[in-house]
């Protein structure tokens, strides 16, 4: 059973930054496809990057494209999003998901088999 944590969460003005984390104390996430999901009040569920077992080849979500970057540490059983320039909209409660099959943790899909509690991201203007 993998049990995911997620760090770094907090309130930050538009245009700054903060760095997620994301681990699991249990099993290893070296054979887990990684993404970061978010949800705003009212709004549904957003999937927000993904990133491959190696960590060479990420995903984005349009509109945060060359804001955010997805890596991961498998030495460290951790996995990262660097968040800058942050907007107003980009505010919500972010949660760090895995999935042994990319498929399942996708845009499309969103069924990844783990989920983290999450960790909010308030942006003011």
């Amino acid at each position: 059973q993998v049990r995911l944590v997620e760090y770094g969460g907090g309130s930050v003005q538009a245009g700054g930054s903060l760095n997620l984390s994301c681990t699991s104390n249990s099993e290893p996430l070296t054979t887990q496809f990684m993404g970061w999901f978010r949800q705003s009040p009212g709004k549904e569920r957003e999937w927000v990057t993904s990133i491959s077992t190696s960590g060479q080849i990420p995903w984005y979500l349009g509109t945060v494209r060359g804001r955010f970057t997805i890596s991961r540490d498998n030495g460290k059983n951790t996995v990262y999003l660097q968040m800058n320039n942050l907007k107003p909209e980009d505010t919500a409660m972010y949660y760090c998901a895995a999935d042994p099959a990319l498929i399942r943790c996708s845009q499309a899909v969103q069924e990844c088999k783990y989920w983290g509690q999450g960790t909010q991201v308030t942006v003011s203007s």
